[in-house]
């Protein structure tokens, strides 16, 4: 989801999905409008995760606070610049989450196992989107508060020299080799695959998730479908 849009939500969930992705990074989610959305969605049975503004720790804070189900973390650098912000997903002693109560608690009083639950079901996703976190994927991987990663394939495509992304055989191949490192690793995969070919290669190559559908697209070609059923002789500005 590109917006709070809470209609649309109700819509998702109709239609079955039981993931949803909000892109706070690229888009308009004021604080207030994220809390009522994940409270929601959560009632509607659908995970949330947030691709959170950026690799900071204060936005994995805040996105955990608001009781979600994880983070992916865009612009990763390589490991020694990010390590800090991963850690901040993970309570001591795995990592250094502060303790805040309230709704990631479920406003409840806390059990013996609270922070080891928490650690074990609250997932870090970091993406690999550029050149240096695809050189450094397997320290990455590696990292004890990681659980997998997002591969983020447009800003892959252009840090890596190509003059865009449209999953041809060299974007397939950066694929293949981050896809093979997650394998090696033995932690999960996820990919944005809007085409029907990428859609078959997530399945093919056991993603855990691929994020299939996204606001503006499902908007634009609802409207493209509109305007193509409209009867012959009419357009948008009357009839010819």
């Amino acid at each position: 989801m590109s917006t709070p849009n809470l209609d649309l939500l109700e819509m998702v969930a109709g239609q079955g999905f039981r993931t949803l992705v909000c892109d706070i990074e690229h888009n308009a989610f004021a604080p207030e409008r994220r809390e009522a959305l994940v409270v929601a969605a959560k009632a509607m049975g659908l995970a949330v995760y947030f691709k959170i503004e950026g690799p900071e720790p204060v936005h994995v804070q805040r996105a955990a606070d608001l009781g979600i189900d994880g983070v992916i973390i865009p612009h990763v650098g390589r490991l020694a610049e990010t390590a800090t912000t991963l850690a901040t997903a993970k309570y001591p002693p795995l990592g250094t989450r502060s303790y805040a109560g309230g709704r990631s608690t479920g406003f409840s009083a806390l059990d013996a196992d609270f922070f080891q639950r928490s650690n074990r079901n609250f997932r870090c996703l970091p993406m690999i989107e550029t050149a240096e976190a695809f050189e450094d994927v397997e320290a990455i991987l590696a990292h004890h508060c990681v659980d997998g990663i997002f591969i983020g394939p447009f800003d892959l495509a252009l840090t890596r020299g190509r003059a865009g992304y449209a999953f041809t055989e060299a974007d397939r191949a950066d694929i293949d080799q981050l896809v093979a490192a997650a394998k090696r690793a033995g932690k999960p995969w996820w990919m944005p695959a809007w085409r029907a070919a990428e859609q078959s290669f997530a399945l093919d190559h056991g993603a855990e998730m691929a994020v299939v559908s996204g606001e503006h697209g499902v908007m634009a070609r609802g409207l493209a479908q509109a305007i193509a059923a409209l009867p012959p002789g009419v357009t948008l500005a009357g009839k010819t």
